[in-house]
């Protein structure tokens, strides 16, 4: 008989400024987003008191820590994107890698990230 799983998605947002190298086009200059960011974690056992996955506020802190580290920022000058364009893809594995490591104790995983300059638009990451 499978065995169930739950997940869960915050959204969260940063202000930060890029430059996208080898573009070719006016998203090589310096430019700023408002950047969304959805955080989805998943796991297959709740804490036996609450009945919860993890609290929404841990998960919240976790992801809102990671965002610190670019959160008004010029992306460009934030390892690792002094050497990697600071697109919405690269975004999107660094917070994903990020928040795994934060969560790495608690006995959830991060399912996927998805980050987006405007609604119209989003990369999403995530591993197999």
């Amino acid at each position: 008989m499978p065995k169930g799983k739950w997940r869960l998605e915050i959204t969260e947002d940063f202000a930060a400024s890029h430059q996208l190298r080898h573009y070719e086009g006016k998203c090589e200059r310096m430019h700023g987003h408002n950047f969304g960011v959805l955080a989805a974690v998943e796991g297959d056992t709740l804490t036996p008191d609450t009945e919860l996955l993890i609290d929404f506020k841990v998960l919240r802190k976790q992801l809102k820590a990671v965002l610190s580290e670019l959160d008004h920022r010029h992306l460009n000058e934030v390892e690792p994107f002094t050497t990697c364009n600071p697109s919405s893809e690269n975004l999107a594995r660094f917070i994903y890698q990020g928040l795994s490591a934060k969560l790495a104790d608690v006995g959830v995983r991060v399912a996927y990230i998805t980050v987006s300059e405007k609604p119209a638009q989003s990369a999403t990451y995530f591993e197999d």
